[in-house]
């Protein structure tokens, strides 16, 4: 997906997921109903894929579960950089005139779904009116002004900015962890953001809190 189309639809992405996003992703083959739920909500939390994950589009990916509720749920891999942009190229591409600014910003496939669209996950001391907050200490924002807040310095401290999402519809991720697909472990922002992404799997893995 070339960088000019995916930085031309990078809206905020409403967080009220219906039914219509499907299990792992997107799958169609994913079961339409699951089990009553087996776990609480896992908002905040980081979902580790099992070691014998066969699925490619989510072997050895650490996702962040940004909203988890009855009616699905919504997140982001964290963990599968792709490429390296300059900012001076995004603020182009946005139709800046000020492209004159240093540094770049590593994109992350966010998940197989919609991967024309884009998310900044960040530290919560930067806040838009389109900033969804997870846990209080991670928020993501879905606007090409925090883009432009990056490039210029004055966006939050931390970041990771990715395209696509994984999203599960009702029941479905609970579906999933009964059959122990995934781990869970905390969102610790070290873990989010500073971790080596080559060693964030095993890093994850050793932080898990429920066993298969």
């Amino acid at each position: 997906m070339a960088i000019r189309r995916q930085l031309a639809v990078f809206v905020v992405l409403l967080l009220g997921l219906s039914g219509t996003a499907l299990g792992r992703g997107g799958d169609p083959d994913a079961p339409a109903t699951a089990p009553p739920q087996v776990v609480g909500s896992l908002t905040g939390q980081l979902l580790v894929a099992a070691p014998d994950m066969q699925d490619p589009r989510f072997a050895h990916t650490v996702v962040l579960i940004v909203k988890h509720d009855k009616t699905g749920a919504f997140g982001i891999v964290i963990n599968r950089p792709v490429e390296e942009r300059p900012f001076s190229d995004i603020l182009k591409v946005l139709g800046d005139k000020d492209t004159n600014v240093p540094g770049s910003v590593r994109i992350f496939a966010g998940g197989p779904v919609q991967p024309e669209l884009g998310f900044i996950v960040h530290s919560a001391e930067y806040h838009r009116p389109e900033t969804v907050g997870i846990d209080g200490r991670l928020a993501v924002t879905s606007t090409p002004d925090a883009l432009r807040d990056l490039a210029h310095g004055h966006g939050p401290k931390k970041a990771i900015v990715a395209f696509g999402y994984a999203g599960w519809g009702p029941g479905q991720l609970d579906h999933e962890m009964a059959l122990r697909g995934w781990f869970t472990a905390p969102a610790d922002p070290d873990l989010v953001f500073d971790d080596d992404r080559a060693t964030l799997w095993d890093t994850a893995m050793a932080h898990r809190t429920i066993n298969l």
